[in-house]
């Protein structure tokens, strides 16, 4: 019964769709200061000062390994553990240099790593494309050592925003279902159109409303005005290319990560919504 249980709490096609997105975005076209604040804007709430000294950690759906090149210099070992294969081979391409991370093809269920062994974890954007998030964080938790921080990244139901600003994500949700089932030639296709007709256009208007003293926050994907083309196809095609997506608010989060043991719960504040830490509780 566990090891069907282990089964059903994965969707396959989800799965080979990161695999293929990796394999087309392996992200050596994010580099530089792009890169940087991108991960603080995840990384800015993670205790590293406080981590033991030889610390030792996974990150669970490394996909290409575009974080884990920012975590894995400053532990003793990282475990990078992703269960699609291909996504596995461009992480370990784009790690190559750095001799301190074990790769595992593997989901939180089937990973041969000790209950209690970790110092740390994070999982960033995967956790909502599983069909049971709330078992799969119960499932991360169970690998951390008491004390042990835990960072995650889920989707928000977009509940710190207007009812026009969730109705515009509704609509946009109806063309998900109709993209993510498409083969995946033409769904990357589709997603760079996408990229190219809303993202682009929207994001450059957020950028100039900054410039002239206006908020951009209200404004819709106002998140990209300093991103790169680059990041908008990749998260074009994470976006309306995945076939499974959960979204929870900030309050859900908490229930959850409380309900899997894990206490000193936090949030960040600033985008991507909704970013949280927490500590597994003794």
């Amino acid at each position: 019964m566990e090891a069907n249980s282990r089964q059903i709490n994965i969707d396959t096609e989800t799965v080979d769709s990161f695999g293929a997105e990796w394999a087309h975005f392996d992200q050596s076209g994010l580099i530089g200061d792009e890169w940087a604040a991108m991960f603080d804007t995840y990384f800015d709430i993670f205790p590293f000062d406080s981590l033991p000294e030889g610390a030792e950690g996974f990150d669970l759906g490394c996909g290409s390994g575009r974080w884990a090149r920012g975590v894995a210099p400053r532990v003793r070992r990282l475990h990078c553990i992703d269960p699609a294969a291909s996504a596995l081979e461009v992480a370990k391409k784009n790690l190559s240099g750095i001799d301190n991370v074990i790769f595992h093809h593997a989901d939180v269920d089937t990973l041969q790593l000790a209950p209690g062994s970790q110092d740390f974890g994070y999982s960033l954007g995967v956790l909502h494309h599983v069909p049971d998030t709330a078992a799969a964080l119960a499932d991360c938790t169970r690998l951390l050592k008491p004390g042990a921080p835990f960072l995650i990244y889920l989707y928000y139901r977009f509940d710190n925003r207007p009812a026009w600003f969730r109705a515009l994500w509704h609509a946009s949700e109806l063309l998900r279902c109709t993209v993510s089932v498409l083969p995946e030639r033409a769904k990357t296709v589709a997603t760079d159109l996408l990229a190219a007709l809303i993202y682009w256009p929207l994001a450059r208007t957020a950028r100039l409303a900054e410039k002239l003293g206006v908020n951009p926050a209200p404004l819709p994907l106002s998140y990209y005005r300093d991103r790169s083309f680059y990041t908008m196809r990749t998260d074009s095609r994470d976006r309306f290319g995945t076939p499974l997506e959960q979204r929870f608010t900030r309050a859900e989060i908490a229930a959850m990560m409380k309900g899997a043991g894990l206490t000193d719960i936090c949030f960040s504040e600033a985008e991507p919504y909704w970013v949280a830490l927490g500590r597994k509780g003794a």
